[in-house]
């Protein structure tokens, strides 16, 4: 018989939240006492590491780190992913006169995103003493001729934080975990496990990505917390001190 809430099968995002309130968070996770701004999250489905995961039916990143930054009270999340072509649908059948008088789908209710975060992720090869091996190099000749024998026990994750209104980046962070080794072709790509949709929950490398991606949260929430905006005599975007020769 399945068992409900089985710690076995959880990751470090543990627990839920709804609005302000949360239950069985994680005691590792950074909190704030203020919200500082709405936030959109957007992975680059250009990037090397982005389709590596994805021709190997890895799940977005995007779904736990919404949960942690939620659980956080740092942010109030918006949708800007899949559920914005539903939330685009319900206003286009308002306007076929379809819908029941009074359900308020017209303008000026979206609210808008003040932030966007931004995920990627890398691997450490065992023995490499560095987080140099990107998943992306994997996704040419090298993959097929390292596959059956690389092993990795590391993990390192990035998150960047961009003002939407002026472009400017405001905090970076890297974060890592650590686990026991996986051979890459038994383990991270093999055996269809994690084609699943719980594939971040019920896999070693699955657990060890969240790890990484809240170690990146935590250290990011830390730096917010003492933040201070950098300045530039004369104003951002207006020439900059480091002038050209005549």
């Amino acid at each position: 018989m399945p068992s409900i809430g089985d710690s076995s099968a959880r990751t470090v995002a543990t627990g839920s939240a709804g609005g302000s309130q949360t239950d069985n968070v994680n005691s590792k996770l950074e909190r704030c006492s203020e919200t500082l701004g709405t936030i959109a999250m957007v992975e680059d489905q250009q990037a090397g590491w982005y389709q590596t995961l994805r021709s190997h039916q890895l799940q977005s990143t995007i779904p736990v780190l919404r949960l942690l930054v939620q659980q956080s009270n740092c942010f109030v999340v918006v949708e800007r992913g899949a559920g914005l072509r539903n939330m685009q649908q319900e206003r286009d059948l308002e306007r076929t006169g379809e819908m029941r008088s009074g359900s308020n789908f017209g303008r000026g209710q979206m609210v808008s995103a003040d932030y966007t975060m931004s995920p990627s992720v890398t691997f450490s090869q065992k023995g490499t003493g560095g987080m140099g091996a990107a998943l992306s190099s994997f996704a040419g000749g090298m993959f097929g001729q390292v596959a059956g024998g690389m092993k990795f026990n590391d993990a390192s994750t990035m998150l960047t934080l961009v003002d939407n209104r002026s472009g400017v980046q405001l905090a970076a962070a890297e974060g890592s975990s650590r686990n026991t080794d996986f051979n890459l072709f038994g383990g991270l790509f093999g055996g269809g496990t994690l084609g699943s949709a719980s594939a971040f929950t019920n896999t070693p490398e699955g657990k060890v990505l969240t790890a990484a991606f809240m170690d990146s949260y935590n250290q990011m929430v830390r730096a917010l917390k003492n933040y201070k905006a950098q300045e530039i005599k004369g104003g951002l975007g207006r020439g900059g001190q480091l002038k050209t020769g005549q």
